[in-house]
């Protein structure tokens, strides 16, 4: 049985009955994907047994083979290896910066949210001046600043995005703060500690599982435009953004050197907003 709803633009739809769920193939392929992603950073020897670094100039620039899935590049080097291999740092920057910026965020929200005005005031003055600023702009000063790798490639994605996280925790913690709950709570004596931590905190941080799974597409896109920039991993190092940059001078001899790397940051990004998408629409209750 099912029951008939129709939405805001007038169009009928079929809402099951009983909280039955309905089965969505595009959520399901992106969780496929990013456990194959997630086994690739984990355990890339499992899935091939070169090495991303190792060279053979008798095959150079080959085309997709059966003895190379994905061909190889100018230094004979296998593009699928390196794209597997390439997995786990373009995997751990992405989640590395958004975990970061995300802490970033909690601790200036609070502090805005909560503190007087005086501290509300200059730490919002603070991020509208930093999201006046392109992100990437902040990422590139930063790594010029500090020169190129790993690290600095982390720090530069948060820095870039931590300012629109913590203006959404400000508002989170201004909007539960003024809630009828945490009056009552207050009615009740509670000490301010408390009903931080047991109330404005878990509360206002809900949105940020969200926020954290689309943050992490994200990331990897700058890291990988930063990587293209010769700004990131330092080559011969198997990331996705550094294969691109690689690979830049042979795109009308050599196809395969972009369109594989490419493909692997696309289809990342695509499947965590895909998934972030489903967590949001859990979260608010509209989906069964």
């Amino acid at each position: 049985m099912a029951l008939l709803a129709a939405d805001t633009a007038g169009i009928v739809t079929v809402a099951p009955r009983g909280g039955a769920r309905v089965f969505r193939p595009a959520v399901w392929l992106a969780g496929l994907y990013i456990a194959v992603m997630l086994a690739w950073a984990i355990a890339p020897s499992l899935f091939t047994g070169q090495s991303p670094l190792e060279t053979d100039i008798e095959v150079p620039l080959r085309p997709p083979s059966p003895e190379h899935w994905f061909g190889t590049d100018a230094s004979g080097r296998d593009i699928y290896t390196r794209v597997v291999f390439g997995a786990q740092s373009s995997l751990a920057i992405g989640v590395g910066a958004t975990a970061l910026a995300l802490a970033a965020a909690v601790v200036l929200g609070l502090a805005a949210g909560l503190g007087g005005r005086l501290t509300d005031g200059g730490i919002s003055r603070f991020l509208e001046v930093t999201l006046a600023l392109p992100g990437l702009l902040l990422a590139l000063v930063f790594i010029a600043m500090f020169g190129p790798g790993v690290v600095t490639q982390i720090v530069a994605v948060a820095i870039g995005s931590a300012a629109g996280y913590a203006r959404m925790v400000r508002g989170q913690v201004i909007a539960v703060k003024d809630s009828g709950y945490v009056d009552a709570a207050i009615a009740l004596g509670h000490d301010r500690r408390r009903i931080v931590t047991r109330h404005v905190f878990p509360n206002a941080m809900r949105p940020l599982v969200v926020l954290a799974t689309m943050g992490v597409g994200q990331s990897i896109v700058w890291a990988s435009a930063l990587s293209f920039l010769g700004l990131g991993v330092a080559p011969p190092a198997p990331e996705w953004g550094a294969m691109l940059n690689a690979g830049r001078d042979f795109v009308s001899t050599a196809w395969w050197l972009e369109v594989f790397p490419g493909l692997a940051i696309v289809g990342t990004t695509l499947a965590v907003t895909v998934l972030g998408r489903h967590l949001q629409q859990r979260f608010e209750g509209r989906l069964t």
